[in-house]
């Protein structure tokens, strides 16, 4: 068994009775950084498994034969994810058989039973093959693995708000943190080197920092980590600023970018947005097995910034003034402003707050609102509610159900179907752990330090019963965030900015309404889901986003 700094090397489990040799040459360049194992039967598997974990380890892949000597594929699958839910799991076809398999298992891909069906390969240097490998490995590194080396360590005597908060934001943007005890090894070597006042929690050092500090909010490990921008006051006029850098803001910023604009984009807090929780996207084109929502954004900045965005993260707008006579509009943050000849705000929505005041004060005590990643892994063997119906609450119960027991996701409405895409509603109706409560809904919680339990009542009949949990995950709709708008700018009740034949007819012009993404702002536009009438989908966020710059450049002439 390999072992890297004193721990196991994460396993790879082969499983094949015929064709053993072919994978395990295949899986031989893995073979420094991974143990890579290999078992004749579906039974030997799971032993290996099992003796795995039972060392301390963990298994990181399974890849089994499509046909088996002990048992059917299927029924195999289901004893592999019973021993090791966290594991990616891959099929793989002999070439033989690949056609006829293929037909019998595709259902089973659908519905989740594994993540990817594969043809074995044939030769040497089957990238294609590997490539598919190679991203379920990040997948499993980045949502389960423990780092081997961590970009941020936090040292605090017990995990209260800021320190969730903090290990929630580090997900985002995929640096992997740590967070140890003030007694660990790991601890006393960060406190030694701490120089600021004892007995505040909690202390964080970053691998660029000179000495551990104290921050008061994400926004100064932000700071810390990518830089203060006090020269966000960019000394010309931009062709275009981007409020938000979610979906939408991302792909604005990148086709703004790669059309010659000169583009700013501005973002409060992690690049992503609330599509950068997702733990994994499997209906967006041309990711076949799926993306989680931190890879995506992360890709998207990357490719922006090469076509010459320059981001500034950290810092909310807190005004637009709309130019007047030929001047620019100006983007107001409290760390400078931006002039800009046309703006487009895509600064998304934020989850909903459920109103009960018992689950609130609970907030990061066993209450969490979004998909809350770093808060999964507490999750190991206990029961846990996520509410809300929408394809964010679909794959954080997803997600949930490799760590957790039972995950429930409760909605108001009789079912799932209404507010969820049908691939999701299929993976989460095959899926053992997960139980779908409709008519139902949270009055109440309570617990010691934190929450234990919730109150649930039947909304058809107002019976209540009380369950046991070990975490609330609050996936509530959309809320519109967008005071900082001048009155100029239409919105709806719900406060969504109002675009193209939804503005106000008295803002038409000559009997016409402005185009699609335009608002009642001339050189303002809006994009995903802060638009009125948006499909609250990341696809279609990126397409408003990507078809917001021809209107730009129309405008800007």
């Amino acid at each position: 068994m390999g072992h890297t700094f004193g721990v196991p090397n994460p396993a790879i489990i082969l499983i094949s009775a015929d064709h053993a040799d072919v994978l395990e040459e295949q899986f031989w360049r893995y073979s420094r950084e991974y143990d890579v194992r290999c078992a004749r039967t579906a039974m030997d598997g799971k032993h290996q498994a099992i003796d795995v974990l039972t060392s301390g380890g963990q298994v990181a892949l399974f890849v089994l034969e499509s046909r088996l000597a002990d048992m059917e594929i299927y029924p195999a699958i289901g004893k592999i994810r019973e021993s090791v839910p966290t594991a990616r799991r891959v099929v793989v076809a002999h070439w033989e058989n690949f056609r006829t398999d293929a037909a019998d298992l595709r259902h089973g891909q659908a519905t989740g039973k594994y993540d990817a069906f594969l043809l074995m390969p044939r030769g040497v240097r089957d990238e294609e093959f590997h490539t598919a490998i190679i991203d379920l490995l990040n997948d499993w590194a980045a949502t389960v693995a423990v780092p081997e080396v961590y970009s941020v360590r936090i040292v605090t005597p017990q995990q209260d708000v800021l320190t969730l908060q903090l290990r929630d934001y580090l997900d985002r943007v995929g640096a992997p943190c740590g967070v140890f005890h003030p007694d660990s090894d790991e601890g006393r070597e960060v406190l030694g080197r701490h120089t600021g006042e004892p007995d505040v929690w909690p202390v964080v050092e970053t691998f660029n920092s000179t000495v551990p500090f104290v921050p008061t909010s994400t926004r100064d490990l932000a700071v810390t980590l990518y830089g203060r921008p006090d020269d966000i006051e960019v000394d010309q006029v931009v062709d275009v600023v981007v409020v938000g850098a979610g979906p939408a803001g991302l792909a604005a910023s990148v086709y703004a970018a790669s059309e010659g604009l000169s583009t700013v984009t501005i973002e409060s807090e992690a690049i992503g947005g609330q599509a950068g929780t997702s733990s994994m996207i499997r209906n967006y084109l041309g990711f076949p097995r799926g993306i989680s929502g931190m890879r995506l954004a992360q890709r998207a900045r990357n490719q922006a910034i090469r076509f010459g965005t320059r981001f500034f993260t950290g810092w909310p707008v807190i005004g637009l003034e709309p130019g007047r006579d030929g001047a620019p509009h100006v983007v107001r943050t409290e760390g400078g402003d931006v002039h800009a000849r046309a703006v487009v705000i895509a600064t998304g929505v934020t989850y909903r707050r459920i109103g009960i005041e018992s689950i609130d004060t609970r907030t990061g005590y066993g209450v969490h609102y979004g998909a809350a990643m770093a808060a999964s892994r507490e999750m190991e063997g206990g029961d846990v509610i996520v509410v809300g119906g929408g394809n964010s609450a679909g794959q954080a119960a997803i997600h949930l159900s490799r760590f957790a027991r039972s995950v429930t996701i409760m909605v108001r409405r009789p079912d799932l179907s209404a507010t969820m895409s049908h691939y999701l509603v299929k993976e989460i109706g095959f899926n053992p752990r997960i139980e779908v409560l409709g008519s139902s809904r949270i009055v109440d919680g309570g617990g010691e330090e934190r929450l234990e339990w919730v109150d649930v009542e039947d909304v058809t009949n107002g019976e209540v019963h009380r369950k046991e949990v070990r975490g609330v995950f609050l996936l509530l709709g959309a809320d519109p965030h967008c005071e900082w708008l001048p009155p100029e700018i239409a919105q709806d009740d719900k406060g969504f900015i109002k675009t193209g034949r939804d503005v106000p007819k008295e803002a038409w012009t000559d009997g016409l309404p402005p185009p699609d993404l335009a608002t009642t702002v001339p050189g303002v536009f809006a994009a995903g889901d802060i638009r009125a009438g948006s499909m609250k989908r990341v696809a279609s966020a990126s397409g408003e986003g990507a078809s917001v710059v021809s209107l730009v450049h129309t405008w800007l002439g």
